[in-house]
């Protein structure tokens, strides 16, 4: 798997268990939502990828 894809499943997992607590948790879970989408935009932006960063020091390839 790839580092990008890495990403995107990461990205995707958390978007969808930000939504599954806030539901069932509390409704100030969907901060988490807006964490992640802001995250993605910085690093759109910048190139530099915290995410990125921590799979690859799981040994992810580019």
């Amino acid at each position: 798997m790839t580092i990008e894809n890495g990403v995107r499943i990461m990205a995707g997992s958390m978007v969808l268990l930000s939504v599954i607590l806030t539901y069932f948790v509390h409704p100030y879970f969907v901060w988490l939502t807006v964490f992640v989408g802001l995250n993605l935009i910085q690093s759109a932006l910048t190139g530099i990828c915290p995410a990125a960063f921590i799979l690859k020091k799981f040994g992810l390839k580019a």
